[in-house]
C-alpha cells in the first residue's frame, strides 16, 4: 500500500477517517554533500517535513518526515551543515512527494487551472488554481532540434483583431515553437536564429513567403494543396453565380424524386380498382388511403408531371428586377456590389444581404433555379466516384447548360488531377493555366495570376510530398486549449501548453 515510500523507515500509520497519517523517518545511511559532494552521516539536528502522497481508498495520505541536518566533513566547504533528501521521493521545499507530483502534473497539463482544480479535489489531492498553474508551468519543454522540413502557419488570438504563428516538424506533427504575431520580420528573425530547415510548408501567405525568402533563400517552400484547392472553389462558385443565367432555369427531366413517384404510384393503383368497378370507400380500405385522397386523385385525368412553382413573398427587390436581369444578360460576371450601388441610387432601401439572396434564388431570371449555385458548386468540385446517380445526372444537365459551364466543369477535373503529387505536374499545371487563358472565365482567370505569383511554391507543392494537414491538426487543438482557457491567461502559458507533447 505504501511501497512509494519503501526509501523511509515507517514508524506509525494512523486513521483519521477522511486522512491516513504515516509517521516515518529517513534511514541511518550517508547522505552527500549538495556542494562538494564527499558523503557524510554527522548528525547535527532533525528536523520534520510534512508531505502528500498518493491517496489511498478515496482518502488523502500525509507522511510526517523526521530528516537529518548533516554536518560536511570538508573543511572550508561553503555547506557546513544541510539538510538531507530523499531523490525520488522528496525534493526540496516540495509539499508533495516526486509520484504525487507527477499525477497532479498530469491532471493539470490536460485541464489548466480553475478544471484541474476542481478534479483534484474529488480525487482527494486538492489543490488551488493558482498552485495548479505553478505545476504546469514547472512541466518543462521538449527542446526539438529543427528538421529538415517544417511547417508554419498562423491561428487567431483573437478573431480579427491578433494572430499568432506556430511552427512544427510537417513530417511528424511535433510542435517546435509559437510566435506571438504572424508578422515578417518575427518569423525571419526566428528562421536565422535557428537554421537547419530545407523545406518550409505553408499557406498562400505572401507575409510568410517573403520572410522565408529573406531568412533562407535556398530553402524550397511548399505551398499548401489544400488551400491550393479552397481558393479555386472560391473562383468556382464565383463563376457558378456569374453564370447563373444559363443554368438556372434548366428543369431535369421527370420523374424525378420520391414525392413525384409515390403520386404516380398512387395515382394508377387508384384508377386501376375504380376501373375494376371498386367503390371510393372500398378503394380506401384496400389501399390504405384516407377517403379524401382517393377522391382527390379519382378526380385526376392522368398524373401530373410539373413542378410546382415556388411563392416567395414580396421584397424590396422586386421592383429593379428588370434592371438586374438586363444587367446581368449584357455583363454576367458583374459583381453583386456593383448592382447594389447602381439600385441603392434608383431608390433601393434594402441591404446587400437581401440582395444577394435573392439573386442566389434565380428570382432575378424569373423561375427558380434547378438547384443553388453552391450545390452546383459542390457538384463540379466533388470527385465523379462519389456522387450518387442523381447528382451525376444534375452535373450533367447543369453543365450543359452553357459553353462556359462545360469548359467549367472539365477545367475543374483537371486542376483536380494535379493535387496528386507526382514528378511532371508543374509541366501540366503550365498546360492547365495555358487552357485557362483562352477561356471566357475571368474569375478563374484570377486564380491563375495568383498562381502565377507564387509559382515556385504551387510547383513544389503539386510536385513534393508535402503539406500543411499536420499544422492545421494542431490549430484545431489550440481551439480547445483556448477554449479551457477562456481567455484569462497569458500568451506565455498558451505557448507552454502547445509546446508540451
Amino acid at each position: 500500500m505504501f511501497s512509494g515510500l519503501s526509501a523511509l523507515v515507517i514508524d506509525d500509520v494512523a486513521d483519521d477517517g477522511k486522512v491516513i497519517r504515516i509517521i516515518a523517518r529517513t534511514r541511518d545511511v550517508p547522505a552527500p554533500c549538495p556542494m562538494c559532494g564527499v558523503p557524510t552521516g554527522k548528525v547535527h539536528g532533525y528536523h520534520v517535513r510534512t508531505v502528500a502522497d498518493v491517496p489511498v481508498d478515496g482518502r488523502q495520505v500525509v507522511a510526517r518526515v523526521q530528516v537529518r541536518r548533516l554536518v560536511c566533513p570538508v573543511l572550508g566547504c561553503r555547506r557546513q551543515t544541510f539538510r538531507e533528501q530523499v531523490p525520488g521521493l522528496i525534493e526540496r521545499l516540495q509539499r508533495r512527494t516526486t509520484r504525487l507530483t507527477s499525477q497532479v502534473s498530469r491532471v493539470v497539463k490536460e485541464l489548466c487551472g480553475r478544471a484541474a482544480s476542481r478534479l483534484t479535489r474529488f480525487l482527494a489531492t486538492p489543490v488551488s488554481y493558482a498552485t495548479a498553474l505553478r505545476l504546469l508551468r514547472r512541466i518543462p519543454t521538449p527542446i526539438v532540434p529543427i528538421p529538415r522540413v517544417i511547417g508554419v502557419d498562423d491561428f487567431a488570438l483573437r478573431r480579427r483583431q491578433r494572430y499568432a504563428t506556430v511552427v512544427i516538424n510537417a513530417e511528424t506533427g511535433q510542435r517546435i515553437d509559437v510566435l506571438p504575431d504572424r508578422e515578417a520580420a518575427t518569423l525571419e528573425a526566428w528562421l536565422r536564429e535557428h537554421p537547419g530547415a530545407e523545406v518550409v510548408c505553408r499557406d498562400g501567405s505572401a507575409t510568410y513567403a517573403e520572410a522565408i525568402r529573406r531568412a533562407m533563400p535556398h530553402a524550397v517552400q511548399v505551398s499548401d494543396r489544400w488551400h491550393l484547392f479552397r481558393n479555386l472553389c472560391d473562383k468556382v462558385l464565383a463563376e457558378v453565380r456569374a453564370h447563373a443565367t444559363c443554368w438556372a432555369t434548366v428543369n431535369p427531366p421527370r420523374p424525378g424524386g420520391v414525392r413525384e413517384q409515390t403520386t404516380r404510384e398512387r395515382w394508377h393503383k387508384i384508377h386501376a380498382l375504380l376501373h375494376q368497378g371498386v367503390g371510393l370507400m372500398d378503394c380506401s380500405r384496400r389501399l390504405g388511403l384516407a377517403l379524401n385522397t382517393v377522391k382527390r386523385y379519382a378526380r385526376i385525368p392522368e398524373p401530373t408531371a410539373e413542378r410546382i412553382a415556388p411563392q416567395y413573398r414580396p421584397t424590396l427587390v422586386d421592383s429593379y428586377r428588370d434592371h438586374l436581369r438586363t444587367r446581368r444578360t449584357a455583363e454576367p460576371a458583374v459583381p453583386v456590389l456593383q448592382l447594389f450601388r447602381e439600385i441603392k441610387e434608383q431608390g433601393y432601401t434594402g441591404s446587400l444581404n437581401l440582395l444577394h439572396r435573392y439573386l442566389n434564388q434565380g428570382r432575378a431570371e424569373g423561375d427558380r433555379p434547378v438547384t443553388t449555385p453552391r450545390r452546383t458548386a459542390r457538384l463540379l468540385l466533388t470527385h465523379p466516384g462519389r456522387l450518387r446517380t442523381k447528382e451525376t445526372a444534375l452535373r450533367d444537365l447543369v453543365t450543359a447548360a452553357c459553353h462556359e459551364m462545360t469548359e467549367l466543369a472539365g477545367l475543374v477535373r483537371g486542376f483536380a488531377e494535379l493535387l496528386t503529387p507526382a514528378a511532371g505536374n508543374d509541366a501540366k499545371l503550365t498546360e492547365w493555366i495555358t487552357r485557362v487563358r483562352t477561356a471566357d472565365l475571368p474569375h478563374l482567370q484570377s486564380f491563375c495570376n495568383g498562381l502565377e505569383l507564387d509559382r515556385a511554391a504551387v510547383d513544389a507543392g503539386l510536385t513534393l510530398p508535402h503539406h500543411n494537414g499536420r499544422i492545421e491538426g494542431v490549430n484545431t487543438r489550440t481551439k480547445k486549449i483556448m477554449r479551457q482557457m477562456y481567455g484569462r491567461a497569458s500568451f506565455n502559458l498558451l505557448r507552454h501548453r502547445i509546446l508540451l507533447p
